[in-house]
């Protein structure tokens, strides 16, 4: 067996990530069944996205092609533009940031490890609004995992308190200011 491919063992140069690849394939099987795919995306100093929209570290996007312009799902970066408040703007994520990615009708999507923490930075959220902001977010993901929504959404998905991507492109019109209400969604173990 050749082991000079990059398949991972110990002798040979490491794989690389399946991330990019399931996030392309999850955001494609939403667009071909009419669905919204959402990326959930853990903020940090790499990573390029309107902060004031950012909650516990944490913001949700849409990236759906009709909420971006020039949306590009690389193997490092997932790049694009969208309007905030109806001001566009570009966003950067580095694909490790990437937490989980799902449809917001129905929650379906797989969810990822959060990045390794950077060191000594100081967190994207000072000391004061942490002690005023709600402590809500859910358990570390985990492969296999499902994202539905809670029981407080009274059964029907709604869009995440911190999605923050608007629905339109930045040619549209302009989306309200701030980020659309509804449900922040819960895992739920698919077996």
């Amino acid at each position: 067996m050749d082991q000079s491919r990059g398949n991972g063992d110990r002798n040979g140069p490491p794989s690389s990530s399946t991330r990019p690849y399931l996030i392309r394939a999850l955001h494609d099987w939403c667009s071909d069944n009419g669905f919204t795919p959402y990326i959930a995306v853990h903020v940090d100093r790499l990573v390029q996205v309107p902060m004031e929209y950012v909650s516990n570290n944490e913001i949700v996007l849409n990236v759906g092609f009709d909420a971006t312009s020039s949306l590009d799902l690389g193997n490092e970066f997932i790049r694009f533009k969208a309007r905030f408040g109806g001001v566009a703007r570009e966003i950067i994520v580095p694909v490790d940031h990437v937490v989980a990615i799902y449809a917001r009708e129905n929650g379906q999507g797989m969810a990822f490890p959060a990045p390794e923490p950077l060191g000594a930075a100081a967190p994207v959220v000072s000391a004061a609004d942490s002690a005023t902001m709600e402590s809500s977010r859910p358990p570390t993901p985990l492969r296999g995992l499902r994202l539905a929504p809670s029981a407080t959404d009274a059964g029907a998905p709604a869009e995440p308190a911190e999605t923050a991507a608007a629905t339109e492109t930045p040619e549209g019109p302009d989306q309200p200011d701030g980020p659309s209400g509804g449900g922040r969604p819960a895992l739920k173990r698919v077996k």
